[in-house]
């Protein structure tokens, strides 16, 4: 009688604890678990830049003058040598006018000393300092009219005017663009990359553009050139990226550029959340354990796994929980 009746406490202390783990696990929350999603990673380097013509000329004049005279303007398609502006020149042309009577005066007494120098009748001394003051009186036409020359803002080359400044009446400082010109030019991005980055940069990588002018919309460029001396007081490297010759992206515009550095079609990645401290909780025959992983390239919600991890394990979604006693497990779509 004895016997049967501890065998009865015993069941009843058996069937007591039994209830209350069922009434732990049940309360206890279900963790999300996934396998990891087997997709295309891309690793790109980001870059900030502004789209500009690849041959882009100023056309300023070498000295200050009132403007008097526009013959070309924005959009406009000019030829070589085709006249652009006038700036005001009266105070030149009357000092050439001044300037080409004295060299006249110069060539008048150069050419009666000449004679006089063959009949004897005067020192050679004074014969060259006839001949030096024509000559100088001719150099200062020529100074002047060249000077004048100056006045006039010519095309360099058949190009379009992408800029225009100034209007008629305006005085026009020295060496002050007036016009500028795209000549044989196609577009491209000038990209400011990060120190960090430049090294993974190669010319002929394929370059996805972004602007806000287009949203939603994105443009597929080519790195062209990487300019070897960087900013120090920026850190960054310039990168030039080319357009193709029917992108709508207008000169002066900003954009954001991903170079593609790397891409993977069966990459293994994670939901961000998946992973703390470099380490993700990795379920095993009912149990869990922290696994240190090596990661790829990332986005706002993912991040790419290189190593400890593969397709077929059980990963809990939140890396930072604190899984303790039995594990229920939901599993969810990555």
């Amino acid at each position: 009688m004895m016997s049967r009746l501890i065998y009865g406490v015993a069941g009843v202390a058996i069937l007591a604890l039994l209830g209350i783990a069922a009434f732990y696990y049940l309360r206890s929350p279900a963790l999300d678990a996934l396998h990891p999603r087997v997709g295309t990673a891309v690793t790109a380097v980001y870059a900030s830049g502004t789209v500009e013509a690849s041959v882009m000329m100023p056309v300023a004049p070498r000295v200050g003058g009132r403007l008097v005279a526009l013959l070309g303007d924005e959009h406009d398609a000019v030829r070589k040598g085709q006249v652009l502006a006038r700036l005001e020149s009266d105070d030149l042309a009357s000092n050439i006018a001044q300037l080409k009577a004295n060299a006249a005066f110069a060539r008048t007494d150069m050419e009666r000393d000449t004679r006089l120098l063959q009949q004897d009748a005067i020192a050679r001394q004074v014969y060259d300092r006839a001949v030096a003051t024509a000559n100088m009186a001719d150099a200062a036409v020529r100074q002047a009219q060249a000077q004048a020359q100056f006045m006039v803002l010519s095309a360099p080359d058949d190009c379009s005017v992408i800029q225009r400044d100034g209007e008629v009446g305006q005085f026009i400082a020295a060496n002050t663009p007036l016009f500028w010109l795209s000549c044989h030019a196609s577009l491209r991005v000038a990209a400011q990359v990060d120190e960090e980055d430049i090294p993974q940069v190669r010319v002929g990588q394929k370059v996805l553009i972004r602007a806000d002018a287009f949203p939603g919309k994105i443009f597929e460029a080519q790195v062209t050139e990487v300019t070897p001396k960087g900013d120090p007081v920026g850190r960054s490297y310039r990168v030039r990226i080319n357009l193709s010759k029917d992108s709508p992206l207008q000169i002066g515009m900003t954009t954001e550029a991903n170079i593609i550095i790397h891409t993977d079609q069966n990459a293994l990645s994670l939901p961000a959340s998946a992973v703390a401290d470099g380490k993700v909780w990795k379920v095993t025959g009912g149990h869990v354990q922290q696994e240190p992983v090596t990661l790829g390239a990332k986005s706002t919600d993912w991040v790419e796994v290189l190593s400890g991890v593969v397709r077929d394990d059980v990963i809990l979604r939140d890396g930072r929980a604190v899984p303790a006693g039995n594990l229920r497990l939901t599993m969810v779509q990555p």
